[in-house]
């Protein structure tokens, strides 16, 4: 009781200076500025020992973003040169992608053996996820246009020597075989995601047909594979401090304060449509199909926590798991729907790229019709296929965009900077959305309650 009431006592007493830090910041004169700037170093140097005693990565990503904004608010030029970080900190993310979607989709459709059953459950999943990321999508679309939250935004020149990749075809049969991939090597080198997904779909249909001796080891193989790519992103994870302070850092600099208008802008904008997509899809999907609803957001409470302090989808799997088993959906609808909705059904992660999408053109000043907006919608759809729950990965898939419709890669850079506050909110969503998708599918299914629960899973809940 008392360690948590120093720390409330820390933030607090943070908030407060860095308030009046910033206060002093405004108004002119050496003596001012000079006290401005004292009390926010004080601030960061108070939130960095509530983020010590916390031992979380979470706190330290907001010391982060409010140390780089102060290093780019009182020295612009150090704080310009830093973005070298963020790059850095971009590229081994986007070296995760591919791997953990090629390893989970292959353990997650294999894992099963029969593919009669796996057919079945795997069409009316697609089924839910496609109706629930496709009003994601529109009420992220509805909400950034209704709020304009990147209108106003003047943009630095960009100063990345990072090359974006040609965009892939716009005619639709070119398209469509630009999903299929020829060459496996060469789709996880050039970070085509949808290549990837495909590609383990394909493989993990296979994998399934052949006899269990023969299947055991290569799924095993895959399995230990992906349990590496996921501590492999916990390992770069240790980074996003380092990345989303020299990303803010840079933003500030170059663009100064006012930037933090915008991107509050888009934070209350992402916020308010994540709940009304809650209120406006889930929960009728929900009575739709008679989900007890009370038991459900009792059983999907402590996920939910998990993904919203450690913004990691990953983190929350094995609870998520074990609290949809023991709320009665069978243990092989649970294993599959889960795993596939992370590739599949990303309903806060689909409806924040709508979101920053539009954001990044209403920034760069390029007006977008409706039709290119729906457009940019269908493709945001596709190829946010089979990313999986890994932090700050849809900023890969924003870039893709940005490619694609030739859009300025310097509005993402600005995201960066807030992305660990959208990042808590989304992936919430998500653990929720397919914890949700588990007990649909087990409805339809009519085998909700059916099975037995495993006292193991019991005995976890338990603890």
């Amino acid at each position: 009781m008392l360690k948590t009431n120093f720390q409330h006592i820390l933030l607090l007493t943070a908030a407060i200076l860095l308030s009046v830090g910033v206060s002093l910041g405004l108004i002119h004169g050496p003596e001012v500025h000079h006290a401005g700037v004292a009390l926010r170093c004080v601030a960061i140097v108070l939130l960095g020992l509530f983020a010590l005693r916390r031992r979380s990565l979470t706190p330290w990503i907001f010391v982060a973003m409010v140390a780089g904004a102060e290093l780019g608010f009182d020295a612009p030029m150090l704080a310009t040169s830093l973005r070298v970080f963020s790059d850095i900190f971009l590229r081994l993310i986007k070296t995760i992608v591919a791997p953990l979607i090629l390893a989970t989709l292959v353990t997650g459709i294999a894992g099963h053996g029969d593919l009669k059953s796996v057919g079945r459950m795997g069409i009316k999943s697609l089924i839910y996820f496609e109706v629930v990321t496709t009003l994601a999508l529109v009420i992220g679309l509805a909400a950034i246009n209704l709020s304009r939250a990147g209108v106003g935004l003047s943009l630095p020149p960009a100063t990345s020597s990072e090359t974006i990749a040609s965009p892939p075809p716009t005619h639709w049969q070119d398209f469509l075989l630009h999903i299929f991939p020829e060459n496996i090597a060469k789709s996880v080198a050039e970070g085509q995601i949808l290549q990837v997904a495909v590609f383990a779909v394909f493989f993990g249909i296979a994998l399934a047909s052949l006899e269990e001796k023969k299947r055991t080891p290569v799924l095993r193989l895959f399995e230990s594979f992906s349990e590496v790519m996921f501590k492999f992103t916990n390992v770069v994870m240790y980074l996003a401090p380092i990345g989303v302070g020299a990303a803010m850092a840079f933003t500030v600099g170059q663009m100064g304060l006012g930037v933090l208008v915008n991107l509050g802008k888009l934070l209350l904008t992402l916020y308010g449509a994540l709940v009304g997509f809650g209120l406006l899809v889930l929960l009728p999907a929900a009575l739709l199909f008679r989900v007890p609803v009370r038991r459900f957001l009792a059983a999907v409470a402590e996920p939910a926590t998990i993904a919203f302090a450690t913004s990691t989808s990953e983190a929350a799997l094995p609870r998520a798991m074990e609290a949809m088993e023991a709320l009665g959906v069978p243990r092989r609808i649970v294993a599959f729907v889960i795993p596939a909705g992370y590739s599949f059904n990303l309903d806060g992660s689909t409806l924040y790229l709508a979101v920053a999408s539009i954001f990044v053109a209403q920034a760069a000043g390029v007006h977008l019709s409706l039709g290119q907006q729906l457009l940019m919608m269908v493709t945001l759809m596709l190829t946010s296929k089979g990313v999986a729950g890994v932090p700050r990965a849809m900023l890969v898939v924003l870039l893709a965009t940005a490619a694609t419709f030739r859009l300025p890669t310097e509005p993402i850079f600005v995201i960066l900077g807030i992305d660990a506050l959208a990042d808590m909110a989304r992936t919430t969503v998500n653990v929720v959305g397919n914890c949700l998708a588990s007990v649909v599918v087990a409805k339809w299914e009519g085998e909700f309650g059916a099975e037995p629960i495993s006292p193991v899973v019991l005995e976890g809940m338990a603890e």
